[in-house]
């Protein structure tokens, strides 16, 4: 595996302008009052039904639009018809005709086969190994980022694209922003490296534009964002939503001129992909 390093001076530069861009998205400059995983019933952050509504769409986020996706499954919770879909002992005993209807009604799912049965396998997983209830992956795996993820990438196919680099990240860190998971060891929720990310990464000049292309830009970048807050009291999925912001607004607002202070404690910050 090709080692990933940093100079010190690249470092540096690097890390002041994580500073700046710190300032300008706790500024409001990069916008976000509202993210995607907002469109949520308001269900108990403790309760087994808030832990499966932020993680059964989840293995859904791929190459959509995040609002309209958590909008969708906002709307498909209200409708007492509709809200089965998020109950794991329901779904198993379903026909898949009648998941179908239910999860393509308000449009969580878009795809009439393939995203049908990512939601029946993962709510199959839940109920053969944790009953039904995803605070018990959790509780049995000591609350620890890096033992969950060890879990979960040794047994991808019970976790459907939820085992993918980029969702599995986000998720953690969306459940800790949306949940009382009190995860330990954040530190392992690496950046997801989505499009944004990888083009925010490319902009500050962590990566360069042949790099971005290249078929392993996820898995460097993701390992490059490591390096640059290791031995710091950052962790890297900190900065994965003001990249992302930024990005997604065209790079309108300049960093590098703010001359932020570097701050000891960083507030979570919240995560959406693209």
């Amino acid at each position: 595996m090709e080692e990933i390093t940093l100079s010190f001076e690249k470092k540096k530069n690097i890390l002041k302008n994580v500073e700046d861009l710190l300032q300008l998205y706790h500024d409001g400059s990069l916008g976000g009052e509202i993210m995607p995983e907002d469109a949520n019933p308001g269900l108990g952050k403790g309760t087994k039904e808030n832990y499966l509504y932020f993680t059964l769409p989840m293995a859904l986020n791929y190459q959509r639009n995040s609002y309209k996706l958590w909008e969708a499954a906002k709307a498909a919770y209200l409708d007492a018809e509709t809200r089965d879909i998020f109950s794991p002992e329901c779904v198993v005993k379903m026909k898949q005709e009648e998941l179908r209807s239910k999860l393509l009604r308000y449009k969580v799912a878009l795809q009439p086969n393939k995203h049908i049965e990512i939601w029946g396998r993962l709510c199959n997983t839940f109920m053969d190994k944790f009953q039904g209830d995803v605070r018990k992956l959790f509780w049995d795996n000591d609350n620890s980022v890096k033992k969950i993820k060890e879990y979960i990438l040794k047994n991808k196919k019970g976790f459907p694209y939820l085992s993918g680099t980029k969702i599995l990240n986000y998720w953690l860190y969306v459940m800790i922003q949306y949940t009382d998971a009190k995860l330990e060891d954040r530190q392992y929720i690496t950046v997801a490296p989505d499009t944004h990310v990888i083009q925010a990464s490319e902009k500050l000049g962590l990566i360069t534009h042949d790099e971005a292309e290249k078929p392993n830009v996820r898995e460097k970048v993701s390992s490059l964002w490591e390096e640059v807050f290791r031995d710091t009291e950052r962790c890297p999925i900190d900065i994965h939503t003001p990249l992302w912001l930024w990005s997604r607004g065209g790079f309108k607002v300049k960093v590098g001129e703010c001359n932020a202070e570097p701050s000891q404690n960083w507030e979570q910050l919240r995560l959406p992909v693209d």
